[in-house]
C-alpha cells in the first residue's frame, strides 16, 4: 500500500506560484527517481501544494534528502512559516480513510423510551378502535 506525503508551500516575499514554476520539475523528477506511484500539484488562494505518492516513508526520506530538494525547501518564499512537509495530503483535504461512526457507550447506547401518548394508552387498555380513531380524529 502506498503512502500520500505533501509539500505545501505558502506566498511570502515571492508567489508561491513562481517557487512551483522553478522547483516543482525537480521534487517530481527526485521522487520519479525513488518510485513516484503517483503526484498531484495544486495551486491553491494561500499558495502550492506539492502531494506525492511514494511505497513507504523511507522512500519519502530519500526523496527529502535528495538535493535538487533540498535546494527547493531552501528557497521557499517564506522560510520562516511558509513551508509546511507532512504525511498525507495537503491542502485542507480530507482523510485518506471515511470515518466510521462508532457506537454510543454507557448511558447513550440504551434505547430511548418509546412516548406513550393518549393513544397508546387506550391501545394498551384494550379499548376499541373505533374509540381510538374518534380520539385522533378530535385532537
Amino acid at each position: 500500500m502506498t503512502e500520500w506525503f505533501s509539500i505545501e508551500v505558502s506566498d511570502g516575499s515571492s508567489s508561491a506560484r513562481e517557487w512551483l514554476d522553478r522547483y516543482g520539475d525537480h521534487i517530481i523528477n527526485a521522487a520519479q527517481r525513488e518510485g513516484l506511484a503517483d503526484w498531484e500539484m495544486r495551486q491553491l488562494p494561500w499558495g502550492v501544494v506539492i502531494e506525492l505518492e511514494l511505497t513507504d516513508e523511507f522512500v519519502w526520506e530519500q526523496v527529502r534528502s535528495h538535493p535538487a530538494v533540498g535546494a527547493a525547501l531552501d528557497a521557499v518564499p517564506d522560510p520562516v512559516r511558509g513551508l509546511l512537509v507532512h504525511r498525507g495530503r495537503g491542502g485542507s483535504a480530507g482523510s485518506r480513510l471515511p470515518l466510521v461512526p462508532r457506537p454510543f457507550t454507557g448511558s447513550g447506547a440504551l434505547a430511548l423510551p418509546i412516548p406513550f401518548d393518549e393513544v397508546t394508552r387506550r391501545l394498551a387498555r384494550g379499548d376499541g378502535i373505533d374509540d381510538v380513531q374518534t380520539h385522533v380524529q378530535e385532537a
